[in-house]
């Protein structure tokens, strides 16, 4: 069985949660409450050293952590269906756009970085929504413009299947509703984000669709 260490609010569990379940996989998911600090734990930080979520145990191997890795190792484990193209080309663009999401825009918007603006900085609440707004929407327009213009983009962000770089796109599209970011604008992440969604292993992974999410979503 594989155990992944998660929150029901992380883009990046919720990433792969959704690679998990479209490779049919079966797993158990244990929160880490990131508003409570249980990522701060000894017994967690000595499983995650950056005190982060997801980890992700499969059978005796050393713990795993980072969405993207664990997503690569899963696609080369369990390549079936793939979640990245065959060719060399498609690959490196299939990992620009999910690279995009991973490394430019999700990490400022983390817990960590919410409570230093806070803690710290002695940023106001609203200036600290308005930060975590401005990248939610500049990420997503920068997608916006570069998925309407490459002939590539297909239902999805790469052609006609799923790929780690719609697992990406859907998981800041949907922390970016959680903060009532407008993309009404942005027509084509809609709809490749609403083909995501239709399909069930992405709906199951959805946050408000985690068994710890509050009762409020």
């Amino acid at each position: 069985m594989i155990k992944m260490y998660g929150f029901w609010r992380s883009a990046a569990s919720f990433r792969v949660r959704i690679a998990l379940n479209l490779k049919g996989l079966a797993y158990e998911e244990e929160m880490i409450d990131l508003d409570g600090g249980e990522q701060n734990a000894p017994d967690y930080v000595a499983k995650n050293a950056q005190a982060s979520v997801p980890t992700v145990f499969f059978d005796d191997q050393p713990p795993m952590t980072q969405s993207l890795a664990i997503l690569e190792y899963l696609d080369e484990r369990h390549p079936v269906p793939r979640l990245l193209p065959d060719d060399a080309e498609s690959r490196a663009r299939v990992r620009s756009i999910a690279l995009m999401f991973a490394a430019d825009h999700h990490p400022l918007i983390v817990p960590r970085v919410r409570r230093y603006l806070t803690e710290t900085l002695k940023v106001s609440d609203e200036a600290r929504t308005d930060w975590i707004r401005y990248w939610f929407r500049e990420g997503l327009r920068q997608a916006q413009e570069r998925l309407s213009a490459e002939p590539e983009t297909g239902r999805f962000c790469h052609g006609d299947q799923p790929t780690i770089a719609d697992l990406c796109l859907v998981s800041q599209v949907v922390g970016a509703r959680g903060f009532q970011v407008d993309i009404l604008d942005l027509p084509t992440v809609s709809r490749i984000t609403a083909s995501c969604l239709d399909i069930d292993a992405f709906a199951r992974a959805h946050p408000h669709n985690q068994p710890s999410a509050p009762a409020s979503h």
